[in-house]
């Protein structure tokens, strides 16, 4: 059925070469004999065969997919450029007994990089002192001044997480003042590394790992492996516990789901694990953290990424940027309500203003998409917008637009931070990288997806023109082959619990393993209501009149969220994830709407 689906109009799957959001619809590739073998051989229904086959997996290893093991994932440390020498380095300063610095970023890789170092080092005796850098007044990475503070408080050794690789300057005034520093990152790096006594990175040009998906958390976690392996062999534990890093895989795959790195090798195995760790609750901030949020285990991706993330962010976003790394460090049980509680609050305040921002750059936006001139880029800046929620802003504007977008709250001085999202086939770090060179910006980089920047309040207008200039012909491309890809054309009666339970086993998902898409057909929408704001919720029925409950979210004002609240006898082809849905003791199934077009 699929297949036959597949092959109408020149391969649009279901017919679909113009949804109502614009996007061409495609069934995913998969061998259709791998995926019938992969059903039968786990008892599973083809759709979930389908699925595997469609990601790579073949039937000898579709049990093993299911059930990621760190063991067989795990890479070696020593394959890593620097790893051996900065284990070496910082098991000197362990045996002389510390205090070790750490500087940590202020988003939830940082904070759970930091964490788990914390959580080593404190059963060893070794004292950690902290800098988290303020996102406002101080911005992203290390300085100079910052590095030697630590040393100033007796630090012979700082290690740094999630920031350091592009820190040029901040490592040479640190090791000119007598500090080493030891480096755990994962951002793109080009050319020389900065000077370090160790530079551990798996997308340093020279690191052999290929491990460069891997977030700082799952870094930091590899390190201290190389860390605990190099104590041994200096039989440093002898008369004293070691501690159980595997312990730690909580807050690794806390801060791999949270930024958004591909779920594939040791990354899916690290969060499949630490979902079970985060389960258990034996982290006392993750457990005043659910119970403030009113979430219970089991814990999976989505908790992490929906519900504990965005928490431990708004601390660094809109308040203290130490919250998180304190949180998730601490094994006081009230210290942990207590913070759990100001993160609970700053992240209503974030929200609040985040909706204001986007308010407002919308309004600036729907100006820029609808001149003479419309830009290839959405550049948006306000006065006052601050840095920690122009992110998320960028973000609203790509789902709204489909195109790169980037956001910049200007400070009083007239200097603007803003942030980048992007869409799939635009590399936009790698524009706005250019354009600093070229002495646009003050500063500027990142990946292909998404990017950081600081910009004078003068340059802005250039800037704008310069970097849809510079990305014309790639978001022309993109946008022309908008596509969404499809996994399997079910029926109602089959998106059932069952099916559900067994999708879930196929993830944890995330990039490099997309969580599936279904598609239904011919369905009429039988109920359609706006709520929450901004959401829809929905029913559907096929021509026996059987039922699938939808929620569609952040639609109201779009071309899908009209078409659910206005599609009277007009029936659709639906393309939707599915989810289980548990409330009070009840479960059912509920698709979350991706998709729609008309028959």
């Amino acid at each position: 059925m699929t297949a036959e689906a597949a092959s109408e109009t020149g391969g649009a799957f279901l017919g679909v070469e113009r949804s109502i959001s614009g996007k061409s619809w495609r069934l995913r590739e998969a061998d259709e004999a791998d995926a019938l073998a992969i059903a039968r051989a786990l008892d599973a229904p083809e759709a979930l065969g389908r699925i595997l086959s469609a990601r790579g997996v073949t039937p000898d290893i579709a049990q093993g997919f299911l059930k990621p093991t760190l063991k067989g994932e795990f890479p070696d440390p020593s394959s890593f450029a620097d790893m051996d020498r900065g284990a070496a380095r910082i098991a000197d300063e362990i045996e002389k007994g510390g205090p070790i610095g750490i500087f940590a970023d202020y988003d939830v890789d940082g904070a759970s990089s930091a964490a788990q170092l914390i959580r080593y080092l404190r059963p060893l005796g070794i004292e950690t002192p902290i800098y988290v850098p303020d996102r406002a007044k101080e911005g992203y990475g290390p300085t100079g001044e910052s590095l030697l503070s630590l040393k100033a408080k007796g630090c012979g050794a700082v290690i740094t997480v999630d920031c350091g690789a592009a820190a040029y300057e901040a490592l040479e005034a640190a090791a000119e003042g007598g500090l080493d520093v030891v480096v755990l990152d994962h951002h793109l790096m080009q050319g020389e590394p900065p000077r370090a006594a160790a530079m551990i990175n798996p997308n340093r040009v020279d690191c052999a790992s290929g491990q460069g998906h891997l977030a700082a958390a799952g870094v930091t976690f590899i390190f201290l492996a190389a860390l605990a392996r190099e104590l041994r062999r200096r039989d440093y534990f002898k008369g004293r516990d070691e501690p159980d890093i595997l312990s730690f895989l909580d807050l690794a795959a806390l801060g791999t789901v949270c930024d958004i790195v591909p779920l594939t090798g040791v990354n899916r195995a690290i969060v499949a694990q630490g979902a079970r760790v985060m389960s258990a609750q034996g982290n006392a901030g993750l457990k005043a953290l659910a119970e403030s949020a009113g979430a219970s285990p089991p814990f999976a991706e989505y908790h992490a990424g929906f519900i504990f993330g965005p928490r431990i962010n708004a601390g660094g976003r809109i308040g203290d940027s130490s919250l998180g790394a304190r949180l998730l460090s601490t094994d006081d049980a009230e210290e942990a309500r207590q913070i759990a509680g100001e993160l609970e609050r700053l992240n209503a305040d974030r929200k609040a203003i985040e909706t204001a921002v986007v308010d407002e750059a919308s309004l600036a936006a729907d100006r820029s998409v609808v001149s003479d001139t419309e830009p290839a880029v959405i550049v948006a800046s306000g006065e006052g917008w601050p840095p920690g929620v122009v992110g998320l802003a960028a973000s609203r504007l790509v789902e709204r637009y489909g195109r790169p977008a980037v956001v910049v709250g200007i400070e009083e001085g007239g200097l603007g931070r803003g942030s980048g999202r992007s869409i799939k086939g635009v590399n936009l770090g790698g524009a706005i990288s250019d354009l600093r060179k070229q002495g646009m910006l003050e500063s500027g980089g990142g990946h292909a997806m998404a990017a950081g920047l600081s910009i004078r309040k003068e340059n802005i207008p250039a800037f704008e023109s310069a970097l849809s200039e510079r990305l014309a012909d790639e978001v022309a491309a993109a946008t022309a082959t908008a596509s969404l890809r499809l996994d399997a054309l079910i029926s109602p009666s089959a998106a059932n619990l069952a099916l559900v339970e067994m999708v879930q086993a196929a993830g944890p998902f995330g990039p490099g393993n997309p969580q599936p898409v279904f598609a239904f057909s011919n369905l009429r929408v039988a109920y359609a209501e706006r709520v929450g704001g901004a959401h829809v919720r929905a029913a559907f029925e096929d021509s026996s009149g059987l039922r699938l409950n939808a929620i569609a979210f952040r639609v109201a004002d779009t071309p899908v969220g009209e078409a659910l609240l206005n599609a009277g006898d007009r029936r659709v082809n639906l393309a939707a994830r599915l989810k289980l849905d548990e409330w009070n003791g009840r479960r059912r199934v509920d698709a979350h709407v991706v998709d729609l077009a008309w028959r």
